[in-house]
């Protein structure tokens, strides 16, 4: 593929996927409500560090490795070929499902903003299959288009963002500016496990970075570039818009508020401080967020097909380049015929979108990707030790080993609190029971290939 993309087109892709103002508006008062616990910011802030320190392994790894299958290539190259044969079937599926899940919540949103703003009244499986289509399209072509598209929704929704965060700010808020919802020593308080697993949820999709590489200019520094500033900038917004949320409200009455009424909290802080005019602003825009993040998930999940495709566990010609437009276009046109069939089989089944569809489908999502960089951040420890390549300490083993604490700590967290992420302990126990099996489907795969099949073996996951 050709390699076009710079820093800036990259990060425009993976922090669309983060969707900043859907995740301001829905995550950020869900972390308050969750964690009982008026620091929240501070979450967000601890989510970020953590990524950090992932990033910097993760980051190595990238120059060692030159196949863009990202998690699962760091997997077989620090773990070995079967296990990372099992993390390529988890970030594929944890991927395919998390793009299910953000249209149908898309479906929603824009189904309400249809009758709210154009008097139609379409049913929310229609609004999906329209963006399905038009999605499909632009995978299809040239990803330097939709670069350019997801810029200009990103700038767009970040401004509107920060647009209420500094009119809190500027307006001294409802009793001041003050450092009470940054208060360190009160961390601990409330459930903050579940503070932290909620604020993790915003930072998803940053790690996609190096989903890009065969189409990034000079990868082994565009990658790494990309990546701290895909967490940075996602950190400074969600841990910001928590501090003015807060502020805004009044930090004496913060948790309460919002805890009342989490969906509407930043809606009607946006009001307070700029007018009834920058809630339909905030509603419109929520709908072209989600846009941005299926576009930038089809555009991740075609990736995964076509790495695969070469790496010979998948179909060959998924794994081929449009002539024209320099792009994975077959496996982008499986992504989209997966999307339509999958939203159509929903929606005939009467599952419901908001309340059954994104839970359920985000969860798993959530549950495989942290799962992935606590086996990456493993992978990563063992490579270097292995291989002892000269490459300073923090970078190969302190930053690792922290992220990998830091990740295991998450994931039990995660695991812990799951029931509430999908609403109910029986999706919870299903879920875990279909997360391990499709590991182990892709994990069995190689290895029922190295016992029949040595030839072919040797030659998978090495494009």
């Amino acid at each position: 593929m050709d390699r076009r993309l710079g820093v800036a087109s990259i990060v425009y892709m993976v922090v669309a996927g983060a969707a900043p103002l859907a995740t301001s508006v829905a995550v950020v008062p869900t972390v308050f409500a969750a964690s009982g616990n008026q620091v929240s910011p501070l979450y967000f802030v601890a989510a970020g560090l953590l990524l950090g320190l992932f990033s910097v392994g993760f980051t190595l790894m990238s120059r060692h490795v030159q196949n863009a299958g990202a998690f699962y290539s760091y997997v077989q190259a620090g773990l070995g070929k079967i296990p990372g044969a099992g993390a390529a079937a988890l970030a594929l599926v944890s991927y395919s499902v998390l793009l299910i899940g953000t249209l149908a919540y898309f479906g929603v949103v824009a189904s309400a903003a249809s009758k709210e703003y154009l008097n139609i009244d379409a049913k929310w499986w229609v609004c999906v299959l329209l963006l399905v289509v038009f999605a499909g399209f632009m995978a299809y072509r040239d990803i330097e288009v939709s670069a350019k598209l997801l810029a200009v929704l990103l700038i767009l929704e970040t401004l509107v963002v920060l647009i209420v965060d500094f009119a809190i700010f500027a307006q001294g808020g409802r009793s001041g500016i003050g450092a009470s919802p940054l208060d360190v020593t009160r961390m601990l308080d409330g459930a903050p496990g579940l503070g932290l697993t909620f604020a993790f949820l915003g930072f998803i999709g940053f790690e996609a970075t190096a989903v890009f590489r065969s189409e990034a200019k000079n990868p082994e520094r565009t990658i790494p570039r990309a990546t701290y500033i895909a967490v940075a900038l996602i950190g400074f917004v969600y841990a910001f818009t928590a501090w003015c949320l807060a502020i805004g409200i009044g930090p004496g009455q913060a948790l309460s508020v919002i805890s009342a009424d989490p969906g509407n909290a930043v809606n009607n802080v946006a009001v307070e401080y700029i007018g009834t005019a920058m809630k339909d602003v905030i509603t419109i825009l929520i709908v072209t967020s989600f846009v941005a993040g299926v576009l930038t998930f089809v555009n991740v999940v075609a990736r995964y097909i076509f790495n695969l495709s070469n790496g010979g566990v998948l179909p060959r010609v998924l794994g081929e380049v449009h002539p024209k437009h320099l792009a994975p276009s077959k496996a982008s046109v499986v992504v989209t015929a997966i999307s339509f069939t999958a939203i159509a089989g929903l929606a005939i089944g009467g599952v419901d979108p908001l309340t059954q569809i994104y839970p359920w489908f985000t969860g798993v999502a959530t549950l495989g990707i942290i799962s992935l960089m606590f086996l990456t951040s493993a992978a990563v420890v063992l490579f270097h030790q292995r291989n002892r390549a000269s490459h300073p300490m923090w970078n190969a083993v302190i930053a690792p080993v922290l992220s990998l604490l830091g990740l295991g700590f998450t994931l039990y967290k995660v695991i812990e609190n799951f029931d509430l992420l999908v609403g109910g302990q029986k999706p919870a126990n299903i879920i875990f029971v279909l997360a391990a099996i499709v590991f182990a489907l892709g994990a069995g795969s190689l290895a029922l290939a190295r016992a029949r099949r040595p030839e072919a073996y040797e030659k998978m996951l090495e494009n």
